[in-house]
């Protein structure tokens, strides 16, 4: 069986697990150190269980606990060679632990292939994540301002879809945020709106996915209604029945479960 929780989600920090067979990856620690420990532990997990941690790009809601995990745990690290350049100027001590693999290669422990694609972020080769178990396949896609064509693909169909629904966008351009800031926001270069979730959602839905977790809603600029509601309505319009949901801002999620259905026998 293939497990999945999210840890925290939203633009206050970010930290997600995957669990197949003996393999845990932990994706991004954009939380304290602390949090990721009692989260691990909800779970059933101590801190040293982890096989490897996942980092999606350096800003702070991706890698807040990193430095003092480090200093406690040895599990390694694995980001892009663009992320590591970032990283290792503000976590001390991270070199002996890190590891690169470049975007489009494919990571591979028992139980689980990760595939590295790239996002377009306001950051030097940043990165989303595609899980390959033998129950079913794991997209985590957040922190991008649209969807590269080779990210998609591979997306596509995904068991499993963990995706950015980060603002609405009539709730952007009308907040409090300054001009400049809401341009980045909503760019190439920063994040995925309602609609664009949407749009994806709905395609995925078509190739098969049957579960959508949103996922890095902001807190001034949406809501989990508004978000459900924007995805919601194009979903209806494929006719698609499976099971939509938004990922917990500061909590441990549920179990997201992938799991393989014996073929029956015939009588």
């Amino acid at each position: 069986m293939t497990a999945f929780h999210t840890f925290a989600s939203g633009s206050s920090g970010n930290a997600a697990l995957v669990i197949s067979g003996q393999t845990r990856l932990l994706i991004d620690m954009g939380i304290s150190c602390r949090r990721i420990c009692q989260s691990l532990s909800s779970v059933g997990l101590k801190p040293d269980d982890l096989t490897a941690i996942l980092i999606t790009h350096e800003h702070i809601d991706h890698k807040k606990g990193l430095a003092v995990y480090i200093r406690k745990y040895a599990v390694p690290v694995y980001c892009t060679p663009g992320t590591a350049r970032q990283l290792v100027r503000s976590v001390d001590g991270l070199e002996t632990m890190l590891h690169t693999i470049p975007l489009h290669e494919t990571l591979r422990w028992p139980d689980i292939d990760v595939d590295v694609l790239p996002t377009s972020h306001d950051c030097p080769e940043s990165s989303a994540f595609h899980f390959t178990t033998p129950d079913g396949r794991i997209g985590y896609l957040t922190d991008t301002g649209y969807i590269p064509v080779k990210t998609a693909q591979r997306m596509l169909g995904a068991d499993l879809l963990v995706l950015e629904s980060n603002h609405d966008l009539n709730t952007l351009w009308a907040g409090s945020y300054p001009y400049a800031l809401k341009v980045r926001i909503s760019s190439d270069q920063g994040h995925l709106s309602n609609a664009e979730a949407a749009a994806f959602a709905a395609a995925s839905a078509q190739a098969g996915t049957s579960t959508i977790l949103l996922a890095h809603l902001s807190r001034e600029n949406n809501t989990p209604a508004l978000a459900l509601e924007t995805v919601r309505r194009a979903l209806a319009e494929t006719g698609w029945t499976g099971r939509l949901a938004v990922a917990p801002c500061e909590t441990v999620s549920e179990a997201y479960r992938l799991e393989k259905t014996p073929c029956s026998e015939s009588s």
